[in-house]
């Protein structure tokens, strides 16, 4: 329960798990009343039955200049452990609504308002893959329905920045599918290189999937996939028209947390129908004109499959920005420019315009593939 100063303007924040306690607070201006305000708000509140207060009606606070003042008083964090609080996972979100997966039954979702407030700076406060307590309300005459009252902490996040706000495309999953496609859309290594950053940022494993590699007349695509090969990354040649490599990706999906991404019209649904039957996933055709897919998976969704674990088929990111990752850090995500970073001159090089720069050095050589280091230049300067 968060209870508000009434008096008060300037909101504090407490981050998640924090057992209620205030983590921070603005600096406040002095008034010109001696008498000091009362700074046990949120031992009044843990004392009240209802765990709710007023303040003095006759104390008066009054702002000065620009800075205002509001305390946040956070009594309890978490909801209490209740024989009615069940357990599940998300397996696809709807704007406000989340279908929840408890083992037995698909329960349509909501989120509870206190949670959506707490978790303001994200885009989505619950996502797909999200491990969640809920509660099942009922009544007469409506169907039963899920309230989520709280997210446990995740691990293995794919996101990236929508508009203002850190958008968490799925949680918990040990490694993710990137999925390019040989033609028809041709081949993008630098929004590969997003992803795996993306992926690396997360704690999760990046695996390259080459799909459509038949059309690959003139081997460009296996060239591209050899380059991430030899970078020591997991790497996949597939077809969902011809069946090759289908055996090989369902072989490494078996028994694991997955996402499958990548930019609209690779095939990404039509590799899943083909892995596992009946799944029916819809799919679409490429827009040859602009040699682009078309947007069939409008939301992610998580797919239980019958070789053990799961997959989340996500829809297309034409962009991904990677703005969230510190641009300090950057170079930590790129495997074939982190090994020469310690024999820079200078230990805050940015091996951007920098003498003696190592890793420039590395790209004369060719130790460095051009495409690589333009695709860490590009997420650098766009930092």
């Amino acid at each position: 329960t968060m209870l508000h100063h009434p008096i008060s303007r300037r909101i504090t924040t407490s981050t998640p798990g924090s057992s209620g306690k205030i983590t921070g607070e603005s600096p406040i201006r002095s008034v010109r009343s001696p008498r000091r305000r009362q700074k046990d708000w949120t031992e009044q509140a843990r004392q009240s039955e209802d765990h709710e207060i007023d303040a003095t009606r006759g104390e008066q606070i009054t702002p000065r200049g620009d800075l205002s003042r509001q305390r946040t008083i956070i009594v309890r964090d978490e909801p209490p452990e209740s024989a009615d609080l069940r357990r599940g996972t998300v397996i696809a979100v709807r704007g406000l609504f989340a279908d929840v997966d408890d083992g037995q039954t698909i329960w349509p979702c909501t989120v509870r308002r206190i949670l959506r407030t707490r978790l303001i700076q994200e885009r989505n406060s619950v996502t797909v893959g999200d491990h969640v307590r809920f509660t099942v309300e009922a009544s007469e005459g409506v169907a039963k329905e899920g309230v989520i009252e709280s997210v446990e902490p995740r691990r293995g996040q794919l996101s990236r920045l929508a508009g203002r706000r850190v958008q968490t495309i799925v949680a918990n999953v040990d490694q993710a599918i990137i999925v390019s496609s040989a033609a028809q859309p041709d081949p993008k290594p630098h929004l590969i290189d997003r992803y795996i950053v993306s992926a690396l940022a997360g704690d999760i494993t990046p695996v390259i999937c080459m799909n459509k590699i038949d059309l690959d007349v003139d081997n460009f695509a296996l060239d591209i996939l050899t380059r991430y090969q030899h970078l020591g990354y997991a790497t996949l040649a597939t077809s969902a028209g011809t069946g090759v490599g289908i055996d090989a990706l369902r072989d490494l999906l078996k028994g694991k947390e997955s996402v499958i991404a990548g930019q609209s019209g690779v095939g990404k649904s039509s590799l899943l129908n083909a892995i596992q039957s009946g799944l029916e996933l819809r799919t679409g055709e490429v827009i040859h004109k602009y040699d682009k897919g078309r947007h069939t998976t409008t939301t992610a969704t998580l797919i239980r499959l019958d070789v053990g674990g799961y997959v989340v088929d996500t829809p297309g990111i034409r962009a991904l920005d990677l703005s969230i990752v510190p641009r300090g850090e950057l170079e930590a995500y790129f495997v074939d420019i982190a090994r020469f970073v310690p024999d820079c001159k200078f230990p805050d090089c940015t091996h951007t315009h920098e003498a003696d720069c190592a890793v420039k050095a590395a790209l004369e050589r060719g130790d460095i593939h051009p495409d690589r280091y333009d695709s860490y230049v590009r997420l650098f300067t766009a930092g």
